[in-house]
């Protein structure tokens, strides 16, 4: 009996996919066709942790505020807002013409009315310990608990802090901070990761795991464009989880995909010269942009000497240190390994495409093996005698990077063991500060410095901060916690590249390129709007 029910069920949802896909084409409806290779975990935006997920409940929920391209914190839900002279409570205006996508949960399956109720429920479901939420460090140490969340009344929302943070506004922007609906999620309970109901511009229609998502045009979207036609333009969204990657490219050469991102190695060298520009072979085919991704490749040094491991490791000394920064011909680098996707990091561990961003304020490391030598030599290890061999952390997918770097390294007499682990391990062990000499990699959470800086904030001693290179710096604290009392943009973004710089001459990490995203798309779409956090944006799309 219970196989009879297993296939009635197949049966049905084979049905339910074909009958979606006929109507989309018997009614010659726009629809966006995109990949995800990574596969999708969860549409509760309480659990948009990875990039899939955060791009797709960016499809299907709204927040507060939002971003534009370029990275400035723009109203959404939240109409206009004050913060007070003391930056501890923020008022947010709602608008009143939102609502929540229809759904048999609501009352006569119609979706109602958003009010300041849903935002105090969703952010405190971020930090509720039952939900277990991955975005609950967004309010845990800036909130005392669900006091702090307050509804005035329907229209206004007040969040209250227990200590300054300037970037709340540009935090608010993340897709954990979604508003959802409290009967729909009660309804579902754990279901509504694969059941999700928001107020975006799309609206959840069907998905079976790792094989198609389908979102629909939500028709009664509250958003306008500059001319007040209604968004979003396109009809649908239609996914599929094809996890290999040349593969994955294979179907958007045969447009059956509109959009494709990124460039893997395995078919890098086909598509991009060694500069970076697209090959003859496909020029004009599809069109292929590169933009600033705010993310920071780097090497990893643990800098404390209480430390076992460092006590007897010439890494301790700064000057081998900044010798191994200046050893590194990072444009080389970008060119033969990447095609040219990448940006020199030369100018601080913030990446280009970061708001404050300064290449002239912040001064890093450029290619000079002459002085690499003479800093080596200067601190007591002539051409590398002496020294040892050190061992160099990474992952599989990183080696080719890594055994460039221990080619340079080699070159001014630094010799280099690698040790290659599988990505969990490793990023144990440098959670604990149990590894030397890693790559690593930070990609920004929200739009503000402070994020990458919090990583050599002594407070945020690993396990529970992100401090992996054990960097501490009582001038450096100071400087930090400062910051959290500048409210002029301007006056903190220098705060920063001081402390940018700080982390620069002291040398606990080796950037070596600020990352790039490589968006392909068909010559038929156009309205995709490239921002530095690599945040997928639908509304806007066009498709001719």
């Amino acid at each position: 009996m219970q196989d009879s029910f297993k296939y009635i069920f197949y049966f049905f949802c084979a049905v339910t996919l074909f009958s979606c896909q006929k109507k989309l084409d018997e009614n010659n409806k726009k629809v966006f066709n995109i990949n995800l290779d990574q596969g999708l975990t969860s549409l509760d935006p309480a659990f948009a942790r990875n990039q899939n997920a955060i791009w797709m409940t960016n499809q299907v929920f709204n927040g507060l505020v939002q971003i534009d391209s370029t990275l400035q914190t723009i109203p959404c839900i939240a109409k206009s807002w004050k913060i007070s002279d003391d930056a501890l409570t923020y008022t947010f205006n709602l608008r009143d013409d939102v609502y929540f996508h229809d759904d048999q949960a609501f009352k006569n399956g119609k979706g109602r009315k958003v009010i300041a109720a849903d935002f105090a429920y969703s952010f405190y479901r971020l930090i509720d310990p039952k939900v277990a939420s991955s975005g609950g460090w967004i309010f845990s140490d800036k909130v005392k608990d669900q006091t702090n969340f307050i509804a005035v009344n329907d229209t206004t929302f007040q969040i209250k802090l227990v200590r300054p943070f300037p970037p709340f506004m540009s935090l608010l922007t993340s897709q954990y901070c979604s508003v959802v609906p409290k009967e729909v999620v009660e309804h579902y309970g754990k279901d509504f990761r694969s059941h999700p109901v928001g107020t975006g511009p799309f609206k959840f229609k069907y998905w079976k795991e790792g094989e198609i998502l389908v979102l629909l045009k939500n028709e009664h979207y509250w958003e306008k464009d500059t001319k007040g036609k209604p968004l979003p333009y396109i009809d649908a969204l239609k996914a599929s989880f094809i996890s290999d990657k040349q593969s994955g490219f294979m179907s958007f050469l045969k447009k059956d995909l509109d959009f494709y991102y990124s460039v893997d190695g395995s078919y890098r060298d086909d598509i991009l010269t060694k500069s970076g520009n697209m090959t003859s072979k496909y020029k004009g085919k599809f069109q292929l942009t590169k933009s600033p991704y705010l993310c920071t490749e780097y090497v990893g040094i643990l800098v404390d000497s209480n430390l076992a491991i460092v006590k007897n490791s010439p890494l301790k000394l700064k000057k081998i240190r900044q010798a191994i920064n200046y050893s590194i011909d990072r444009d080389k680098l970008i060119k033969y390994l990447r095609n040219g996707i990448g940006i020199a990091a030369t100018s601080g561990f913030i990446p280009k495409g970061m708001p404050g961003f300064d290449s002239s304020a912040v001064h890093g490391y450029h290619y000079d093996p002459k002085l690499a030598a003479k800093l080596l030599a200067e601190a007591g290890y002539p051409e590398g005698k002496g020294m040892g061999e050190i061992t160099l952390n990474t992952t599989t997918t990183y080696k080719d990077l890594i055994e460039f770097i221990q080619s340079e390294l080699s070159a001014i007499g630094i010799r280099t063991k690698i040790d290659v682990s599988p990505s969990t391990s490793l990023r144990d062990l440098i959670s604990k500060n149990h590894v030397n000499f890693f790559r690593g990699s930070w990609i920004a959470d929200y739009a503000d410095g402070e994020n990458y800086l919090s990583m050599f904030y002594s407070k945020n001693k690993v396990p529970f901060g992100p401090n992996y290179t054990a960097f501490y710096n009582k001038e450096f604290d100071k400087l930090f916690e400062q910051s959290y009392y500048e409210t002029n943009n301007e006056k903190r973004f220098q705060l920063y590249r001081k402390m940018d710089q700080m982390v620069m001459d002291y040398s606990p990490v080796v950037p070596v390129f600020y990352d790039q995203s490589v968006v392909m798309l068909q010559n038929n779409i156009s309205g995709y709007q490239l921002n530095p956090l690599s945040l997928m944006i639908l509304k806007y799309i066009k498709k001719t």
